[in-house]
């Protein structure tokens, strides 16, 4: 079965979602952030796993549910950082982020049975997940992160390494508000609708 990592800063006003701001307060962001990250946790904690990690860049909070083992960040760019936590894993291993709460347990439910690479586009450029059958830390050193083709690098990665790389849906990363405004209506039961609906009353946007 399949160890699936979660790759997140701890929700901090001013450390997170600043692309939220304006026109919401960091404060205000960070509410976000910390609903994104509370449903993202909650489904995989839903999907069958071997190991679930929370790969954490600060202090976990209220929103951990059990069940999940926390590892701290390494130092450095997020290409080394990612490649250190798929470093520590043992087996098939999935890798998402906290910017995509519309993630269900049935897109994270992959079998490695006739591939090598799960790779999940993201419509900004990036990749909202990646999964390695054999977990090796050089497949994402050095590749360029947070640009328009990071995806496109990190999957002709892959297949210059002869992986055959199964993909993923794309979905839509929350960076700005109206990011934040279409995952909502994507999942408009989850947390990160409900507070995105409390905090849009308040503002007026």
């Amino acid at each position: 079965m399949t160890t699936l990592l979660v790759i997140a800063k701890e929700p901090r006003p001013g450390s997170v979602k600043t692309r939220l701001t304006p026109p919401f307060t960091p404060r205000q962001a960070a509410a976000l952030a910390e609903a994104a990250l509370s449903d993202t946790l909650r489904t995989v904690a839903a999907t069958p796993a071997s190991r679930r990690v929370l790969v954490l860049d600060g202090a976990p909070g209220r929103w951990l549910p059990p069940g999940f083992d926390v590892v701290p960040q390494c130092a450095g760019d997020l290409d080394a950082r990612l490649a250190a936590a798929f470093a520590g894993c043992d087996g098939p291993a999935l890798l998402i982020g906290m910017d995509t709460p519309q993630v269900t347990p049935e897109l994270l439910t992959v079998d490695f049975t006739g591939c090598d690479a799960y790779f999940g586009p993201a419509e900004d450029g990036g990749f909202w997940a990646l999964g390695l059958a054999d977990p090796d830390p050089s497949l994402l050193t050095g590749v360029p992160m947070s640009t328009a083709v990071t995806g496109a690098v990190q999957r002709e990665r892959l297949v210059a390494a002869g992986l055959r790389v199964q993909d993923l849906p794309r979905l839509r990363d929350v960076d700005t508000a109206a990011d934040a405004r279409a995952v909502a209506a994507c999942a408009p039961h989850g947390r990160f609708a409900a507070r995105l609906s409390r905090l849009t009353a308040v503002t007026g946007r």
